[in-house]
């Protein structure tokens, strides 16, 4: 019994062997060269930041609601949540 054991562990042993064996290599990448490829294509792209940012109003320019406006609509929901849940 113990030769039989021997036999198929020696059998699952070589085709495991075989098979790390018989894999084709992986070929090398190189990261420098895809990093240089994607630097290159970033450049070629140029600048878009200015029409980019056309559509945006500037922080300076915004319409500024004020501070008390903002703390009474956020008074008024909270009653709102409240009521509701009061409510049910």
């Amino acid at each position: 019994m113990k030769r039989l054991y021997a036999w198929l562990l020696g059998f699952a042993g070589g085709a495991a062997l075989y098979r790390a064996l018989k894999r084709a290599p992986q070929p090398v990448a190189d990261p420098a060269g895809d990093l240089k490829a994607k630097l290159a294509e970033a450049r070629a792209a140029g600048d878009d930041r200015e029409e980019f940012e056309a559509g945006e109003t500037p922080v300076n320019e915004a319409a500024d609601p004020g501070v008390d406006a903002r703390r009474r609509s956020v008074h008024e929901q909270g009653r709102a949540a409240i009521d509701e849940m009061q409510s049910e």
